[in-house]
């Protein structure tokens, strides 16, 4: 006979143990940024900061949720079958930690294609997300039984549809910009393949996992899901700082190309073009404070929140 822990606290036992090796990876990835990135905007470390304080707080309560009932609690029923106010709180706190992610992602989409009805349906999708995330807590909270989580199921479905839009949204409209303007820099081929590389592969993990969450909420009453649903925190944590860290090799790259050049001047690294600088074009080049630069078309600087856009003299020597 299984115990009457298995349907509800044994998934939530191997999420836990998930959750904590991804928590573990966050932790790796955020110390290799404040040790590599030093001078990054305060915002952006500020905002990583606040990434790892909520990732904390959210792996403490997934502890809890498992610790409490199985050795404060133990034998007692009621606590294996109801779900606690720590329980309550993982949708909330997955929510948060997508929304802030998805932000930094939007503005990206923003600055790249400009396109504002593109922008609007992202946010609109991701506030569906948001509000089918805290009505999911309030739920929980109201029909704290899991083997009656179908109840709410209406409000599941709109948080995970909403996350899923909005992720695969992000992802398209980043490949798409990059794809259709790769052939303008031909001497970035290799930076550019890297980002896409990584955008499609952190995109397609998160809409995977969300997609696999739903599927098993609707078809398994017995908690399954939550294998899938408490470690969604961490892996949208760890998509934003593996986007962050990779900026190294994305410089590293271009640099081996050989019909690229570089400058190093006060400690930053400057990457142009040898045909821009023969043709006479105004060069614009995105200098960015971890020593990462992007060549941007001459008719059009993208600004971005983290860095400044220095725009060169036409005719000054490089």
């Amino acid at each position: 006979m299984d115990s009457p822990a298995s349907p509800s606290l044994g998934p939530i036992f191997i999420g836990m143990i998930l959750n904590i090796f991804l928590y573990g990876v966050t932790v790796a990835q955020i110390f290799i940024y404040y040790n590599t990135y030093k001078k990054d905007r305060p915002f952006l470390k500020l905002f990583v900061g606040f990434l790892l304080l909520a990732d904390t707080l959210s792996s403490i309560f997934d502890i809890a949720c498992a610790y409490i009932p199985l050795v404060v609690n133990s034998g007692n029923l009621h606590d294996l079958e109801f779900a606690s106010w720590l329980f309550a709180t993982e949708p909330a706190m997955t929510v948060l930690l997508a929304i802030m992610v998805q932000i930094f992602f939007k503005w990206r989409v923003k600055v790249l294609t400009g396109n504002t009805y593109l922008v609007c349906f992202i946010v609109f999708c991701a506030i569906c997300q948001v509000c089918g995330g805290l009505g999911t807590s309030i739920a929980v909270g109201v029909v704290p039984e899991y083997a009656q989580f179908q109840k709410f199921e209406a409000i599941v479905i709109v948080w995970i549809i909403g996350a899923v839009l909005t992720d695969t949204t992000i992802t398209i409209a980043l490949v798409w910009r990059l794809k259709t303007h790769q052939h303008r820099f031909p001497t970035t081929m290799n930076r550019l393949n890297k980002i896409i590389r990584l955008t499609v592969q952190t995109g397609l993990v998160m809409t995977v996992v969300e997609i696999v969450n739903l599927i098993l909420f609707l078809a398994d009453d017995t908690g399954i899901h939550l294998i899938f649903n408490i470690p969604l925190g961490r892996l949208y944590t760890n998509s934003l700082m593996s986007s962050l860290n990779s900026r190294t090799g994305w410089t590293d790259g271009a640099a081996s190309d050989g019909n690229a050049s570089s400058l190093a001047t006060h400690g930053k690294t400057l990457q142009f073009t040898r045909e821009a600088v023969r043709s006479g074009l105004e060069v614009f080049i995105d200098i960015e404070e971890h020593e990462m630069t992007d060549i941007v078309d001459r008719k059009q600087s993208l600004p971005s929140p983290f860095a400044s856009v220095e725009p060169t003299r036409k005719g000054q020597a490089i």
